[in-house]
C-alpha cells in the first residue's frame, strides 16, 4: 500500500494543540503519512502560561532535514515556527538542494495569546528565502500585515492589498485566513493566484477554543496537496477541516483551549 508522505518542519508544543503536535494529529486524521524536523521547543510557565521559546540547534535541524530530504522524500510539505534566520535560511538553502516541490510556508510569528513577533527579523529572512519557493502562504491578518507591512488589516479591500504585496515576492498562491475580523460571525479566507481574488467563506464558530487553528489548517491543507489535491481543492478541504475541529474545540486548561482534530469524524458525540 502506498500512503503519501508530508512533512512539518515547525516547532514543538508542550501543550500539544498547536506545532509539530497539531500537524502530525492533522495528518493522520486526514490519511497521509507525517514526518518531522523540530526547529524549536515552546514551552509555558504553568502559573501564568508565559510562553518560552528554545531554538534547536542548527546542525541538529539540517540533520533532521537530511533525513527526510535525502533519505525519504516527500509528497508535501509546510512550515511553521522556525525560530531564527539562520533556521529559515537552512531551511530554504535544502529545499532548493533537494528540488522539493508543494511546499506551504505557515508564517508564524507569535505564539497564540501573545501580541509581539517573536523575531521581528524573520519576517525579512521569510520574504527573502522562503516566500519566493513557496507553492502557497498561509498568513492570518496580523500575520499578512507583516509581510505586506501594511497598517492593520481591517476591510477586504485591505485584504486583497496584503495578498498581491505576498504575491509579488515570488509565492505562487497566497491564503489570508479571517476568523471574524472583517465580518463578525463570518470566516473569511481569500485565496490568490496572482489574477484571481478567490473568497473561501463560513460562519464563524463562537468559541475562545482556537489554540493551533492557524497550524491545523496549514497542515491540512498540506494533507490535501500530497493527497493530489488542487490548491483551491486543498484550501477548500482545509477549511472544511478547521471549522469541524474549532466547532470541537474544548478547554485544556484555565489559559487555553485547542482545537479538536478528531471533530470530522466524531461530529455526533462532540461536545
Amino acid at each position: 500500500m502506498s500512503i503519501p508522505k508530508t512533512l512539518s518542519v515547525a516547532g514543538s508544543d508542550t501543550s500539544g494543540g498547536a506545532g509539530i503536535q497539531a500537524d502530525l494529529k492533522t495528518f493522520q486524521e486526514l490519511g497521509v503519512y507525517g514526518m518531522t524536523v523540530l526547529t524549536t521547543i515552546v514551552a509555558m510557565e504553568p502559573k501564568t502560561w508565559d510562553h518560552l521559546v528554545f531554538p534547536v540547534e542548527l546542525s541538529i535541524v539540517e540533520a533532521q532535514l537530511r533525513t527526510v530530504l535525502d533519505g525519504i522524500g516527500f509528497d508535501a510539505m509546510k512550515t511553521g515556527m522556525l525560530g531564527s534566520v539562520d533556521i529559515i535560511e537552512l531551511v530554504a538553502k535544502e529545499l532548493k538542494r533537494a528540488g522539493m516541490k508543494r511546499i506551504v510556508i505557515d508564517p508564524v510569528m507569535v505564539c497564540k495569546g501573545t501580541d509581539e513577533v517573536l523575531q521581528p527579523e524573520n519576517t525579512e529572512a521569510m520574504l527573502q528565502f522562503l516566500i519566493p519557493g513557496a507553492d502557497l502562504v498561509t498568513p492570518n491578518l496580523f500575520e499578512a500585515s507583516q509581510l505586506a507591512k501594511t497598517g492593520p488589516i481591517r476591510t477586504r479591500e485591505q485584504m486583497q492589498q496584503a495578498a498581491a504585496i505576498i504575491h509579488e515576492h515570488g509565492a505562487k498562491h497566497v491564503l489570508i485566513k479571517d476568523r471574524g475580523v472583517i465580518e463578525p460571525g463570518r470566516a473569511i479566507d481569500l485565496l490568490y493566484d496572482g489574477q484571481v481574488f478567490d473568497w473561501h467563506e463560513a460562519a464563524a464558530v463562537k468559541t475562545s477554543y482556537t489554540h493551533g487553528a492557524g497550524c491545523t489548517t496549514s497542515a491540512a491543507i498540506t494533507a490535501g496537496f500530497a493527497k493530489g489535491l488542487s490548491v483551491k481543492e486543498a484550501v477548500r478541504e482545509g477549511k472544511a477541516f478547521i471549522t469541524k475541529a474549532i466547532a470541537g474545540g474544548f478547554p485544556l486548561n484555565s489559559f487555553v483551549g485547542p482545537t479538536l482534530h478528531a471533530a470530522h469524524r466524531l461530529e455526533g458525540s462532540v461536545n
